[in-house]
């Protein structure tokens, strides 16, 4: 049904604009509340866009990107706050995962 990556959601600093995948609208809408808060405060805490997208396999990847020009974007602010979200929210990211793997690739939750 799907190959390579496909993008959950994303925000950007530069558009001030919030995304959700249309496929998952049938998340809970507290999960879909909280990847917004998450995804948004990211963008404003270090610049740039931030993507979350699943690999062929199912696993969350936190992506993230800067205009070329964008001086006031934190590069390595952007990984250490990655590194809080991967931390902090461990178990929501692996639900996530859990879910579509479940539901989007079919896989055998055992």
């Amino acid at each position: 049904m799907y190959q390579d990556q496909v993008v959950l959601c994303g925000a950007s600093a530069y558009e001030q604009k919030y995304y959700l995948n249309e496929d998952f609208k049938s998340l809970p809408s507290q999960v879909q509340d909280e990847l917004k808060i998450m995804c948004v405060l990211f963008t404003e805490d270090v610049g740039g866009i931030l993507t979350l997208v699943f690999d062929e396999d199912g696993k969350l990847l936190l992506e993230t990107s800067a205009d070329e020009g964008d001086l006031l974007y934190d590069e390595i602010g952007s990984e250490l706050k990655i590194r809080q979200i991967r931390k902090e929210k461990a178990e929501f990211l692996q639900s996530l995962e859990l879910f579509y793997k479940v539901f989007f690739l079919g896989e055998d939750v055992e």
